[in-house]
C-alpha cells in the first residue's frame, strides 16, 4: 500500500470528521441529547486520531541511521497503537460514562427533529469517508474478504481509519434509533442507553484494532510473500532444500531471511552468483522486499 493512498484516506477522514464534529457539538448542546454528545466526542477523537496517524506516517518515512539501520518503518505502528488507546479512552470510556450519568440523572431532549437531521447528514459524510478508505485499500485487499485483509495487512493507518469509519457509521445508526425511540416514547433513558451502546461499540473496535496493531508492532509475518518465496526457492535447481525462511513486515517494507542447502559440488563463486540471481528475482516478484539475508547451511 502506497503512502499516497494512506495519506489520502487520512486527510479525507479528517476533513469529514471535523465537519461532523462541529455539527454534532452544536446540535448536542441545542437539543441536550446524550447520544449526540457521545457522537460529537467520538468525532473530535477521530480528528485527533487522524493527526496522530499522519504524524506516524511522516516519522516512519525517515531515512535509516547508523543507530537504526533498518529505518523507522515500524514507528507508524506505535502511533496507530496510540490511536487505539485514544479511541478506547476518549471515545469509548467517556461515552459510557456520559450515558450512565444521563441515565441516572435524566436530561430532557429538545429539538429532536434537528438532532435527527444532523445525524442523517453525519451518516452521509461518514459513508463517503468510509468509501474513500475502502477505495484506498482496494488494490491491496484484492479478492480477500474485509476480515481476511484486516488480519493480513501491514497498513496500520488504513486499519485504524477503516475501523473508525465503520464504528462511526454503526454508532450513528445506534444514535438514530435511540433518539427516535426517545421521540416516540418521551423516555430519555433510550437516549442515555444509546450513548452507553456507542461507548461499548468504540471500546470493542479499539480492542480489535489495538490487537492487530500490537501484532504488527511485535513483528508479524508476511505470509503471502513468505509462501511465494518458499515455492520459488523449491523450484530452483541449485537448492536442495529450504531449511528455514522468514518474511517479516517492517512498516511498508519486508525483511526476508533464508537458510537453505545448496548443491554440494558448487564453487563459492557459483553459489554467490546463484544467490544473487535468486535475490534479484525475489525483489522483482515482491516490491516490498527490501532486505534479504541468505545463509547456506545443511541443517536448521
Amino acid at each position: 500500500m502506497s503512502d499516497t493512498s494512506s495519506t489520502t484516506a487520512i486527510l479525507y477522514a479528517f476533513a469529514a470528521n471535523l465537519g461532523i464534529a462541529a455539527a454534532k457539538t452544536g446540535a448536542a448542546f441545542w437539543t441536550g441529547s446524550g447520544s449526540l454528545l457521545a457522537e460529537a466526542i467520538h468525532s473530535f477523537a477521530d480528528c485527533g486520531n487522524q493527526v496522530l496517524l499522519f504524524i506516524g506516517m511522516k516519522r516512519s518515512a525517515k531515512k535509516a541511521t547508523r543507530k537504526h539501520p533498518m529505518g523507522f518503518g515500524r514507528e507508524s505502528y506505535i502511533w496507530s497503537m496510540m490511536v487505539a488507546f485514544t479511541l478506547f479512552s476518549v471515545g469509548g470510556v467517556f461515552s459510557v460514562y456520559e450515558g450512565w450519568l444521563r441515565y441516572t440523572h435524566p436530561h430532557t431532549v429538545e429539538n429532536e427533529g434537528v438532532a435527527l437531521i444532523i445525524l442523517l447528514i453525519a451518516a452521509g459524510l461518514e459513508y463517503f469517508s468510509l468509501k474513500g478508505a475502502l477505495a484506498a485499500l482496494q488494490e491491496e485487499k484484492a479478492a480477500r474478504s474485509m476480515w481476511q485483509w484486516f488480519k493480513e495487512t501491514q497498513s496500520s493507518e488504513l486499519i485504524v481509519v477503516t475501523g473508525e469509519d465503520m464504528a462511526a457509521l454503526a454508532g450513528l445508526g445506534i444514535a438514530l434509533i435511540m433518539l427516535g425511540l426517545t421521540m416516540i416514547t418521551g423516555n430519555t433513558a433510550y437516549d442515555a442507553a444509546g450513548s452507553i451502546l456507542i461507548g461499548f461499540l468504540l471500546i470493542t473496535v479499539a480492542v480489535l484494532v489495538g490487537t492487530e496493531v500490537h501484532s504488527l508492532l511485535l513483528g508479524e509475518s508476511a505470509d503471502a510473500i513468505s509462501d511465494d518465496i518458499q515455492r520459488y526457492l523449491e523450484t530452483q535447481p541449485c537448492v536442495l532444500q529450504v531449511l528455514n525462511m522468514w518474511a517479516i513486515n517492517h512498516g511498508n517494507n519486508v525483511m526476508v531471511t533464508i537458510k537453505a542447502e545448496l548443491q554440494p559440488d558448487m564453487t563459492v563463486l557459483r553459489a554467490v552468483n546463484e544467490i544473487n540471481a535468486m535475490e534479484r528475482q525475489i525483489r522483482q516478484r515482491h516490491a516490498r522486499v527490501k532486505w534479504i539475508f541468505f545463509e547456506i547451511d545443511n541443517a536448521d
